[in-house]
Protein backbone atom coordinates (compact mmCIF):
# COMPACT_ATOMS: atom_id res chain seq x y z
CA UNK A 1 0.00 0.00 0.00
CA UNK A 2 1.40 3.30 -0.81
CA UNK A 3 2.20 5.95 1.60
CA UNK A 4 -0.71 8.40 0.19
CA UNK A 5 -3.36 5.68 0.26
CA UNK A 6 -2.34 4.40 3.89
CA UNK A 7 -2.52 8.16 5.54
CA UNK A 8 -5.55 8.78 3.72
CA UNK A 9 -7.76 5.04 4.80
CA UNK A 10 -6.07 6.13 8.48
CA UNK A 11 -7.31 9.34 8.23
CA UNK A 12 -10.79 7.74 7.17
CA UNK A 13 -10.97 4.87 9.32
CA UNK A 14 -9.94 7.58 12.79
CA UNK A 15 -12.73 9.84 11.99
CA UNK A 16 -15.03 6.90 11.91
CA UNK A 17 -13.55 5.59 15.29
CA UNK A 18 -14.85 8.29 16.96
CA UNK A 19 -17.75 8.77 14.83
CA UNK A 20 -18.77 5.72 15.98
CA UNK A 21 -18.04 5.35 19.82
CA UNK A 22 -19.93 8.38 19.60
CA UNK A 23 -22.56 7.30 18.11
CA UNK A 24 -23.03 4.45 20.49
CA UNK A 25 -22.47 7.24 23.62
CA UNK A 26 -25.67 8.34 21.83
CA UNK A 27 -27.34 5.61 21.93
CA UNK A 28 -26.30 5.14 25.36
CA UNK A 29 -28.26 8.34 26.32
CA UNK A 30 -31.19 7.67 24.28
CA UNK A 31 -31.85 4.44 26.63
CA UNK A 32 -31.92 6.53 29.50
CA UNK A 33 -33.74 9.00 27.91
CA UNK A 34 -36.32 6.05 27.20
CA UNK A 35 -35.30 4.12 30.27
CA UNK A 36 -35.11 1.36 27.86
CA UNK A 37 -36.41 1.41 24.41
CA UNK A 38 -38.21 -1.56 24.46
CA UNK A 39 -41.02 0.39 24.72
CA UNK A 40 -43.84 2.18 22.12
CA UNK A 41 -42.54 5.65 21.78
CA UNK A 42 -38.68 4.52 21.93
CA UNK A 43 -39.28 1.92 18.86
CA UNK A 44 -41.22 4.96 17.21
CA UNK A 45 -38.46 7.13 17.60
CA UNK A 46 -36.13 5.01 15.82
CA UNK A 47 -38.50 4.32 13.26
CA UNK A 48 -38.82 7.83 12.54
CA UNK A 49 -35.34 8.53 12.22
CA UNK A 50 -34.45 5.64 10.21
CA UNK A 51 -37.01 6.56 7.93
CA UNK A 52 -35.36 9.59 6.23
CA UNK A 53 -31.69 7.50 6.06
CA UNK A 54 -33.78 4.92 4.22
CA UNK A 55 -35.37 7.42 2.21
CA UNK A 56 -32.37 9.30 1.04
CA UNK A 57 -30.39 5.71 0.12
CA UNK A 58 -33.52 4.92 -2.17
CA UNK A 59 -33.58 8.71 -3.78
CA UNK A 60 -29.93 9.92 -3.51
CA UNK A 61 -27.39 7.27 -2.20
CA UNK A 62 -26.98 5.43 -5.71
CA UNK A 63 -26.02 8.49 -8.17
CA UNK A 64 -23.54 9.15 -4.76
CA UNK A 65 -21.79 6.55 -3.81
CA UNK A 66 -21.63 4.49 -6.97
CA UNK A 67 -21.26 7.38 -9.41
CA UNK A 68 -20.01 10.48 -8.56
CA UNK A 69 -16.25 9.51 -8.17
CA UNK A 70 -15.88 7.88 -11.27
CA UNK A 71 -17.73 10.53 -13.27
CA UNK A 72 -16.15 13.48 -11.23
CA UNK A 73 -12.45 11.66 -12.16
CA UNK A 74 -13.51 11.99 -15.88
CA UNK A 75 -14.65 15.42 -15.76
CA UNK A 76 -11.73 16.67 -14.21
CA UNK A 77 -9.59 15.91 -17.25
CA UNK A 78 -11.59 18.10 -19.14
CA UNK A 79 -9.77 22.01 -19.76
CA UNK A 80 -11.58 23.56 -16.94
CA UNK A 81 -11.11 21.08 -14.00
CA UNK A 82 -14.35 19.69 -14.00
CA UNK A 83 -15.46 23.15 -12.54
CA UNK A 84 -18.37 23.16 -14.81
CA UNK A 85 -19.50 19.55 -14.23
CA UNK A 86 -19.30 20.15 -10.00
CA UNK A 87 -21.23 23.56 -10.33
CA UNK A 88 -23.93 22.13 -12.53
CA UNK A 89 -24.13 18.91 -10.20
CA UNK A 90 -24.60 20.60 -6.85
CA UNK A 91 -27.32 23.20 -8.46
CA UNK A 92 -29.43 19.77 -9.54
CA UNK A 93 -28.42 18.14 -6.13
CA UNK A 94 -30.11 21.09 -4.73
CA UNK A 95 -32.93 21.55 -6.52
CA UNK A 96 -34.26 18.16 -6.95
CA UNK A 97 -32.92 17.51 -2.99
CA UNK A 98 -35.33 20.18 -1.86
CA UNK A 99 -38.72 19.27 -3.61
CA UNK A 100 -38.25 15.76 -3.10
CA UNK A 101 -37.66 16.72 0.87
CA UNK A 102 -40.55 19.27 0.84
CA UNK A 103 -42.70 16.46 -1.06
CA UNK A 104 -42.05 13.71 1.82
CA UNK A 105 -42.33 16.00 4.94
CA UNK A 106 -45.87 16.87 3.99
CA UNK A 107 -46.44 13.04 3.53
CA UNK A 108 -45.42 12.09 6.34
CA UNK A 109 -47.75 9.93 7.94
CA UNK A 110 -48.37 8.16 4.03
CA UNK A 111 -44.62 7.44 4.13
CA UNK A 112 -44.56 6.09 7.54
CA UNK A 113 -46.93 3.67 6.48
CA UNK A 114 -44.14 1.98 4.45
CA UNK A 115 -42.67 0.68 7.62
CA UNK A 116 -45.01 1.18 10.70
CA UNK A 117 -48.15 -0.71 10.81
CA UNK A 118 -50.99 1.16 11.76
CA UNK A 119 -51.61 1.45 15.94
CA UNK A 120 -50.10 3.46 19.03
CA UNK A 121 -46.42 2.89 17.75
CA UNK A 122 -47.31 4.69 14.33
CA UNK A 123 -49.41 7.34 15.66
CA UNK A 124 -46.11 8.27 18.07
CA UNK A 125 -44.20 7.80 15.14
CA UNK A 126 -45.49 10.35 12.90
CA UNK A 127 -44.92 13.51 15.15
CA UNK A 128 -41.43 12.98 15.33
CA UNK A 129 -41.56 12.28 11.54
CA UNK A 130 -42.22 15.87 10.03
CA UNK A 131 -39.10 16.68 12.60
CA UNK A 132 -37.08 13.80 10.84
CA UNK A 133 -37.74 14.27 7.29
CA UNK A 134 -36.27 17.18 6.71
CA UNK A 135 -32.75 14.99 7.52
CA UNK A 136 -33.38 13.95 3.36
CA UNK A 137 -31.34 16.89 2.22
CA UNK A 138 -28.89 17.26 4.57
CA UNK A 139 -27.67 13.40 4.24
CA UNK A 140 -28.04 14.09 0.74
CA UNK A 141 -25.82 17.67 0.68
CA UNK A 142 -23.26 16.11 2.54
CA UNK A 143 -23.09 12.89 0.48
CA UNK A 144 -22.48 14.75 -2.75
CA UNK A 145 -20.10 17.61 -1.14
CA UNK A 146 -17.94 14.55 0.45
CA UNK A 147 -17.43 12.17 -2.82
CA UNK A 148 -16.53 15.41 -4.91
CA UNK A 149 -13.92 16.20 -2.30
CA UNK A 150 -13.11 12.19 -2.21
CA UNK A 151 -12.62 12.41 -5.88
CA UNK A 152 -9.99 15.12 -5.46
CA UNK A 153 -8.54 12.86 -2.45
CA UNK A 154 -9.71 15.04 -0.08
CA UNK A 155 -10.35 12.80 2.78
CA UNK A 156 -10.81 14.18 5.92
CA UNK A 157 -13.70 16.59 6.25
CA UNK A 158 -16.26 13.56 5.22
CA UNK A 159 -15.08 11.40 7.56
CA UNK A 160 -15.28 13.78 10.45
CA UNK A 161 -18.16 15.99 9.70
CA UNK A 162 -20.00 13.14 11.62
CA UNK A 163 -18.14 14.14 14.77
CA UNK A 164 -19.70 17.36 15.12
CA UNK A 165 -23.40 15.80 13.76
CA UNK A 166 -22.85 12.92 16.65
CA UNK A 167 -21.97 16.03 19.38
CA UNK A 168 -24.95 18.08 18.75
CA UNK A 169 -27.52 15.29 19.34
CA UNK A 170 -25.79 14.22 22.48
CA UNK A 171 -25.64 17.72 23.27
CA UNK A 172 -29.25 17.71 22.34
CA UNK A 173 -30.24 14.34 24.93
CA UNK A 174 -28.81 15.84 27.41
CA UNK A 175 -30.43 19.18 27.20
CA UNK A 176 -33.85 16.59 27.14
CA UNK A 177 -32.71 14.63 30.12
CA UNK A 178 -31.74 18.05 32.02
CA UNK A 179 -35.22 20.28 31.19
CA UNK A 180 -38.14 17.07 31.08
CA UNK A 181 -35.99 14.11 32.65
CA UNK A 182 -36.42 10.77 31.58
CA UNK A 183 -39.68 9.00 28.88
CA UNK A 184 -42.24 6.62 31.31
CA UNK A 185 -41.51 3.40 29.61
CA UNK A 186 -45.20 2.44 30.09
CA UNK A 187 -46.18 5.62 28.16
CA UNK A 188 -48.34 4.60 24.42
CA UNK A 189 -49.23 7.72 23.00
CA UNK A 190 -47.16 10.26 20.88
CA UNK A 191 -45.24 12.79 23.24
CA UNK A 192 -46.04 16.84 23.55
CA UNK A 193 -44.85 19.14 21.38
CA UNK A 194 -42.41 20.45 22.83
CA UNK A 195 -40.65 17.34 23.47
CA UNK A 196 -40.78 15.66 20.16
CA UNK A 197 -39.39 19.12 18.71
CA UNK A 198 -36.46 18.52 20.68
CA UNK A 199 -35.55 14.52 20.43
CA UNK A 200 -36.26 14.57 16.56
CA UNK A 201 -35.46 17.84 15.85
CA UNK A 202 -32.11 17.57 17.68
CA UNK A 203 -31.22 14.29 15.17
CA UNK A 204 -31.70 17.05 12.30
CA UNK A 205 -29.75 20.04 13.71
CA UNK A 206 -27.01 17.41 14.03
CA UNK A 207 -27.02 16.40 10.05
CA UNK A 208 -27.55 20.47 9.73
CA UNK A 209 -24.07 20.95 11.31
CA UNK A 210 -22.85 17.53 9.22
CA UNK A 211 -23.48 19.04 5.96
CA UNK A 212 -21.96 22.63 6.80
CA UNK A 213 -18.85 21.38 7.71
CA UNK A 214 -18.12 19.92 4.28
CA UNK A 215 -19.53 23.04 2.98
CA UNK A 216 -16.91 25.55 4.82
CA UNK A 217 -14.19 22.89 3.95
CA UNK A 218 -14.83 23.48 0.38
CA UNK A 219 -14.01 26.84 0.30
CA UNK A 220 -11.14 26.12 2.06
CA UNK A 221 -10.09 23.50 -0.53
CA UNK A 222 -10.48 25.36 -3.62
CA UNK A 223 -13.28 24.43 -4.80
CA UNK A 224 -15.94 27.59 -5.37
CA UNK A 225 -19.32 27.13 -6.10
CA UNK A 226 -21.30 29.10 -8.51
CA UNK A 227 -25.00 28.32 -9.34
CA UNK A 228 -25.61 26.70 -12.61
CA UNK A 229 -28.74 25.88 -14.12
CA UNK A 230 -27.23 25.02 -17.72
CA UNK A 231 -27.66 21.50 -17.44
CA UNK A 232 -26.64 20.19 -20.95
CA UNK A 233 -23.07 19.55 -22.02
CA UNK A 234 -20.98 18.38 -19.87
CA UNK A 235 -22.07 14.35 -19.30
CA UNK A 236 -24.68 14.94 -16.87
CA UNK A 237 -26.63 12.24 -19.60
CA UNK A 238 -24.20 9.65 -18.42
CA UNK A 239 -24.33 10.64 -15.14
CA UNK A 240 -28.00 9.98 -14.83
CA UNK A 241 -27.86 6.40 -17.26
CA UNK A 242 -25.17 5.43 -14.65
CA UNK A 243 -27.31 6.52 -11.21
CA UNK A 244 -30.26 5.18 -12.79
CA UNK A 245 -29.52 1.31 -12.81
CA UNK A 246 -28.40 1.89 -9.22
CA UNK A 247 -31.74 3.75 -7.89
CA UNK A 248 -33.26 0.49 -9.68
CA UNK A 249 -31.19 -1.64 -7.13
CA UNK A 250 -32.38 0.41 -4.32
CA UNK A 251 -35.66 0.36 -5.15
CA UNK A 252 -35.65 -3.21 -4.67
CA UNK A 253 -32.94 -3.30 -1.29
CA UNK A 254 -35.50 -0.44 0.44
CA UNK A 255 -39.03 -2.22 -0.88
CA UNK A 256 -37.00 -5.18 1.52
CA UNK A 257 -35.75 -3.35 4.35
CA UNK A 258 -39.58 -1.61 4.95
CA UNK A 259 -40.47 -5.81 4.68
CA UNK A 260 -37.85 -6.23 7.60
CA UNK A 261 -39.18 -3.07 9.26
CA UNK A 262 -42.56 -4.40 9.02
CA UNK A 263 -41.74 -7.81 10.74
CA UNK A 264 -39.83 -6.68 13.06
CA UNK A 265 -41.94 -3.95 14.61
CA UNK A 266 -44.80 -6.56 14.52
CA UNK A 267 -42.68 -9.11 16.90
CA UNK A 268 -41.01 -6.46 19.40
CA UNK A 269 -42.10 -6.70 22.71
CA UNK A 270 -40.02 -6.45 26.16
CA UNK A 271 -39.43 -10.17 26.23
CA UNK A 272 -38.19 -10.12 22.63
CA UNK A 273 -35.67 -8.33 20.52
CA UNK A 274 -36.85 -4.95 20.36
CA UNK A 275 -36.34 -2.83 16.87
CA UNK A 276 -33.93 -1.55 18.80
CA UNK A 277 -32.13 -4.08 19.22
CA UNK A 278 -31.97 -4.58 16.25
CA UNK A 279 -30.79 -1.69 15.14
CA UNK A 280 -28.07 -2.04 18.21
CA UNK A 281 -27.02 -5.25 16.49
CA UNK A 282 -26.70 -4.12 13.14
CA UNK A 283 -24.98 -1.22 14.44
CA UNK A 284 -22.43 -3.60 16.45
CA UNK A 285 -22.32 -5.62 12.71
CA UNK A 286 -21.37 -2.28 10.74
CA UNK A 287 -18.65 -1.07 13.62
CA UNK A 288 -15.70 -2.82 12.19
CA UNK A 289 -17.14 -2.39 8.12
CA UNK A 290 -17.20 1.05 8.60
CA UNK A 291 -14.06 1.77 10.25
CA UNK A 292 -11.82 -0.73 8.38
CA UNK A 293 -13.93 -1.79 4.64
CA UNK A 294 -15.30 2.02 3.78
CA UNK A 295 -11.80 3.16 5.06
CA UNK A 296 -9.63 1.31 2.46
CA UNK A 297 -12.40 1.02 -0.41
CA UNK A 298 -12.71 4.81 -0.28
CA UNK A 299 -9.55 5.37 -0.21
CA UNK A 300 -8.81 3.08 -3.23
CA UNK A 301 -11.59 4.18 -5.00
CA UNK A 302 -10.60 7.64 -7.25
CA UNK A 303 -7.00 5.01 -7.93
CA UNK A 304 -9.69 2.55 -8.97
CA UNK A 305 -11.71 4.54 -10.99
CA UNK A 306 -8.26 5.91 -12.40
CA UNK A 307 -7.17 2.95 -13.91
CA UNK A 308 -10.55 2.03 -14.80
CA UNK A 309 -10.95 5.37 -17.00
CA UNK A 310 -7.30 4.25 -18.83
CA UNK A 311 -8.44 0.95 -19.20
CA UNK A 312 -6.42 -0.44 -17.32
CA UNK A 313 -7.98 -3.55 -16.06
CA UNK A 314 -4.64 -5.07 -14.96
CA UNK A 315 -4.32 -2.06 -12.37
CA UNK A 316 -7.70 -2.41 -11.74
CA UNK A 317 -7.53 -6.23 -10.80
CA UNK A 318 -4.28 -5.45 -8.64
CA UNK A 319 -6.24 -2.59 -6.47
CA UNK A 320 -9.07 -5.04 -5.76
CA UNK A 321 -6.97 -7.56 -4.63
CA UNK A 322 -4.72 -5.67 -2.85
CA UNK A 323 -7.42 -3.66 -1.03
CA UNK A 324 -8.86 -7.41 -0.57
CA UNK A 325 -5.52 -8.39 1.47
CA UNK A 326 -5.71 -6.53 3.76
CA UNK A 327 -9.61 -6.10 4.61
CA UNK A 328 -9.85 -9.73 4.79
CA UNK A 329 -6.94 -9.88 6.91
CA UNK A 330 -8.62 -7.11 9.45
CA UNK A 331 -11.93 -8.15 8.94
CA UNK A 332 -11.48 -11.61 10.06
CA UNK A 333 -10.16 -10.49 13.77
CA UNK A 334 -13.21 -8.45 14.00
CA UNK A 335 -15.16 -11.54 12.95
CA UNK A 336 -14.07 -13.49 15.23
CA UNK A 337 -13.94 -11.05 18.24
CA UNK A 338 -17.53 -10.12 17.87
CA UNK A 339 -18.42 -13.73 17.93
CA UNK A 340 -16.71 -14.51 21.16
CA UNK A 341 -17.95 -11.19 22.79
CA UNK A 342 -22.18 -11.33 21.46
CA UNK A 343 -22.69 -12.09 25.05
CA UNK A 344 -21.24 -9.70 26.85
CA UNK A 345 -21.70 -6.86 24.50
CA UNK A 346 -25.30 -7.20 24.26
CA UNK A 347 -25.25 -7.10 27.83
CA UNK A 348 -23.22 -3.63 28.02
CA UNK A 349 -25.94 -2.80 25.31
CA UNK A 350 -28.76 -3.81 27.01
CA UNK A 351 -32.09 -1.80 27.87
CA UNK A 352 -33.54 -1.29 31.45
CA UNK A 353 -36.35 -3.74 31.35
CA UNK A 354 -38.94 -4.92 34.10
CA UNK A 355 -38.97 -8.34 32.91
CA UNK A 356 -35.66 -9.38 31.82
CA UNK A 357 -32.28 -9.15 34.04
CA UNK A 358 -29.72 -8.10 32.30
CA UNK A 359 -27.91 -11.34 31.38
CA UNK A 360 -31.91 -12.60 30.24
CA UNK A 361 -31.30 -9.89 27.91
CA UNK A 362 -28.25 -10.49 26.77
CA UNK A 363 -28.67 -14.47 25.57
CA UNK A 364 -32.06 -13.16 23.98
CA UNK A 365 -30.14 -10.29 21.67
CA UNK A 366 -26.99 -12.22 21.75
CA UNK A 367 -27.93 -15.01 18.71
CA UNK A 368 -29.49 -11.56 16.68
CA UNK A 369 -25.27 -10.42 16.64
CA UNK A 370 -24.32 -13.96 15.75
CA UNK A 371 -26.47 -14.46 12.86
CA UNK A 372 -25.40 -10.67 11.40
CA UNK A 373 -21.94 -11.33 12.17
CA UNK A 374 -22.08 -14.71 10.38
CA UNK A 375 -22.39 -12.47 7.07
CA UNK A 376 -19.89 -10.08 7.76
CA UNK A 377 -17.04 -11.11 5.40
CA UNK A 378 -19.27 -11.71 2.70
CA UNK A 379 -20.53 -8.46 3.39
CA UNK A 380 -16.86 -6.52 3.36
CA UNK A 381 -16.15 -8.61 0.08
CA UNK A 382 -19.00 -7.85 -1.17
CA UNK A 383 -18.71 -4.09 -0.63
CA UNK A 384 -15.30 -4.02 -2.27
CA UNK A 385 -16.49 -6.02 -5.07
CA UNK A 386 -19.22 -3.30 -5.62
CA UNK A 387 -16.77 -0.56 -5.69
CA UNK A 388 -14.98 -2.20 -8.53
CA UNK A 389 -17.50 -2.66 -11.00
CA UNK A 390 -19.09 1.01 -9.75
CA UNK A 391 -15.11 2.20 -10.85
CA UNK A 392 -15.83 0.48 -14.39
CA UNK A 393 -18.97 2.58 -14.50
CA UNK A 394 -20.90 -0.47 -14.52
CA UNK A 395 -24.12 -0.61 -12.02
CA UNK A 396 -25.89 -2.65 -14.35
CA UNK A 397 -24.68 -5.45 -12.99
CA UNK A 398 -25.03 -4.74 -9.42
CA UNK A 399 -28.19 -4.25 -10.39
CA UNK A 400 -28.60 -8.00 -11.61
CA UNK A 401 -27.26 -9.85 -8.64
CA UNK A 402 -28.98 -7.43 -6.16
CA UNK A 403 -31.92 -9.05 -7.72
CA UNK A 404 -30.37 -12.36 -7.10
CA UNK A 405 -30.00 -11.59 -2.89
CA UNK A 406 -33.96 -10.25 -2.79
CA UNK A 407 -34.77 -13.57 -4.23
CA UNK A 408 -33.41 -14.67 -1.16
CA UNK A 409 -34.14 -12.33 1.16
CA UNK A 410 -37.72 -11.52 0.79
CA UNK A 411 -39.43 -15.04 0.93
CA UNK A 412 -36.76 -15.72 4.07
CA UNK A 413 -38.65 -12.58 5.66
CA UNK A 414 -41.66 -13.72 4.73
CA UNK A 415 -41.42 -17.08 6.46
CA UNK A 416 -39.80 -14.88 9.54
CA UNK A 417 -43.27 -14.20 10.32
CA UNK A 418 -43.77 -18.13 10.75
CA UNK A 419 -41.16 -17.95 13.53
CA UNK A 420 -42.02 -17.36 17.49
CA UNK A 421 -41.30 -13.57 18.41
CA UNK A 422 -38.55 -14.91 20.18
CA UNK A 423 -36.25 -15.61 17.47
CA UNK A 424 -37.94 -12.81 14.83
CA UNK A 425 -35.32 -10.79 14.82
CA UNK A 426 -32.52 -13.92 15.10
CA UNK A 427 -34.25 -14.76 11.85
CA UNK A 428 -34.20 -11.51 10.24
CA UNK A 429 -30.61 -11.46 10.32
CA UNK A 430 -29.73 -14.30 9.57
CA UNK A 431 -32.22 -14.54 6.26
CA UNK A 432 -29.89 -10.77 5.36
CA UNK A 433 -26.65 -12.95 6.22
CA UNK A 434 -27.49 -15.87 3.81
CA UNK A 435 -29.00 -13.39 1.17
CA UNK A 436 -25.77 -11.28 1.18
CA UNK A 437 -23.51 -14.10 0.61
CA UNK A 438 -25.28 -15.48 -2.13
CA UNK A 439 -25.34 -12.25 -4.03
CA UNK A 440 -21.72 -12.03 -3.26
CA UNK A 441 -20.90 -15.84 -5.06
CA UNK A 442 -22.67 -14.16 -7.89
CA UNK A 443 -21.08 -11.08 -8.06
CA UNK A 444 -17.68 -12.82 -8.87
CA UNK A 445 -18.72 -14.47 -10.83
CA UNK A 446 -19.94 -11.68 -13.02
CA UNK A 447 -16.39 -9.48 -12.19
CA UNK A 448 -14.40 -12.35 -13.25
CA UNK A 449 -15.77 -12.43 -16.57
CA UNK A 450 -14.82 -8.35 -17.02
CA UNK A 451 -11.32 -8.87 -15.27
CA UNK A 452 -10.32 -12.49 -15.39
CA UNK A 453 -8.81 -14.68 -12.51
CA UNK A 454 -9.42 -12.55 -9.61
CA UNK A 455 -7.78 -15.45 -6.87
CA UNK A 456 -4.24 -14.67 -7.09
CA UNK A 457 -1.24 -16.79 -5.00
CA UNK A 458 -1.60 -13.53 -2.65
CA UNK A 459 -5.18 -13.52 -2.42
CA UNK A 460 -5.14 -17.55 -1.84
CA UNK A 461 -2.44 -17.05 1.25
CA UNK A 462 -4.25 -14.28 2.54
CA UNK A 463 -7.68 -16.53 2.77
CA UNK A 464 -5.65 -19.68 4.30
CA UNK A 465 -4.21 -17.46 6.93
CA UNK A 466 -7.58 -16.17 7.72
CA UNK A 467 -8.81 -19.54 8.63
CA UNK A 468 -5.51 -20.86 10.40
CA UNK A 469 -5.41 -17.85 12.75
CA UNK A 470 -9.00 -17.02 12.87
CA UNK A 471 -10.00 -20.96 14.22
CA UNK A 472 -7.97 -20.98 17.35
CA UNK A 473 -8.07 -17.25 18.05
CA UNK A 474 -12.02 -17.85 18.34
CA UNK A 475 -11.31 -21.08 20.32
CA UNK A 476 -9.32 -19.07 22.93
CA UNK A 477 -12.14 -16.38 23.02
CA UNK A 478 -15.30 -18.74 23.92
CA UNK A 479 -13.23 -20.75 26.21
CA UNK A 480 -12.02 -17.86 28.44
CA UNK A 481 -15.49 -16.15 28.32
CA UNK A 482 -16.84 -19.73 29.35
CA UNK A 483 -14.56 -19.63 32.09
CA UNK A 484 -15.66 -16.30 33.46
CA UNK A 485 -19.08 -17.94 33.14
CA UNK A 486 -20.44 -15.34 30.60
CA UNK A 487 -22.69 -18.39 28.64
CA UNK A 488 -24.43 -18.55 32.18
CA UNK A 489 -25.75 -15.56 33.96
CA UNK A 490 -21.75 -14.85 35.70
CA UNK A 491 -20.23 -11.37 35.92
CA UNK A 492 -19.35 -10.93 31.64
CA UNK A 493 -23.17 -10.85 31.40
CA UNK A 494 -24.76 -10.08 34.95
CA UNK A 495 -24.24 -5.86 34.23
CA UNK A 496 -23.72 -3.11 31.84
CA UNK A 497 -19.99 -2.36 33.69
CA UNK A 498 -19.50 -6.30 33.47
CA UNK A 499 -20.20 -7.02 29.97
CA UNK A 500 -18.12 -4.00 29.11
CA UNK A 501 -15.02 -5.09 31.31
CA UNK A 502 -15.65 -8.90 29.51
CA UNK A 503 -16.29 -8.00 26.24
CA UNK A 504 -12.54 -6.08 26.25
CA UNK A 505 -10.51 -9.02 27.98
CA UNK A 506 -11.95 -11.32 25.73
CA UNK A 507 -11.76 -9.15 22.37
CA UNK A 508 -8.48 -8.42 23.15
CA UNK A 509 -7.52 -12.28 24.16
CA UNK A 510 -8.71 -12.83 20.76
CA UNK A 511 -6.54 -10.37 19.46
CA UNK A 512 -3.49 -11.39 20.88
CA UNK A 513 -4.35 -14.95 20.06
CA UNK A 514 -4.74 -13.50 15.99
CA UNK A 515 -1.69 -11.60 16.03
CA UNK A 516 0.92 -14.50 17.46
CA UNK A 517 -0.28 -16.85 14.73
CA UNK A 518 -0.18 -14.25 12.30
CA UNK A 519 3.62 -13.51 13.15
CA UNK A 520 4.50 -17.16 13.80
CA UNK A 521 3.66 -17.84 9.67
CA UNK A 522 4.74 -14.35 8.67
CA UNK A 523 2.21 -13.28 7.51
CA UNK A 524 2.46 -10.11 4.67
CA UNK A 525 -0.62 -8.71 5.71
CA UNK A 526 1.21 -7.86 8.78
CA UNK A 527 3.79 -5.36 7.06
CA UNK A 528 0.83 -3.67 5.01
CA UNK A 529 -1.39 -3.26 8.40
CA UNK A 530 2.31 -1.89 10.20
CA UNK A 531 2.56 0.47 7.10
CA UNK A 532 -0.65 1.53 7.88
CA UNK A 533 -0.44 2.54 11.31
CA UNK A 534 2.70 4.16 10.46
CA UNK A 535 1.27 6.37 7.95
CA UNK A 536 -1.53 7.69 10.10
CA UNK A 537 1.16 8.52 13.18
CA UNK A 538 3.10 10.47 10.42
CA UNK A 539 -0.12 12.81 9.74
Amino acid sequence: MSSGLGRASALLASGTIVSRVLGFVRSFVLTVVFIGQANIVGNALTVANQMPTSLYALIGGGLVSAVLVPQTIRASRGADGGAAYVNKLVTIAIVMLGVLTAALTIAAPLVMRLSVPLGATYDAAVPFAYWSMPQIFFLGMYAVLGEVLNARKRFGAYTWAPVANNVVSIAVLGLFLAVFGTVDPGRGTALPPEQTALLAGGTTLGLVVQAAVLALVWRRTGLDYRPDFRWRGVGLRATGQAAGWTFAMLVLTQAAGFLQSQVATTASSPLHPSSTALLNAWLLFMLPHSIITVSLATAFYPRMSEHAADGRLDAVRDDLSAVLRVTLIAMGVATVALLAVALPITAFFSETNRYLTTAQQAHVVAPVLVAYVLGLLPFTVLYVVQRCFYALSDTRTPFRFTIVQLVVVVPGLLLCFLLPPAWTAAGIAAVISVGGTVQLVVAVVLLRRRLGPLLDPHLVGTLRRLVVAGLPALGAGLLLLWALGGFADGWPVASRIGGLVGAVVVALTCLVVYGIVLALMRAPEIRLATGFVRARLRR
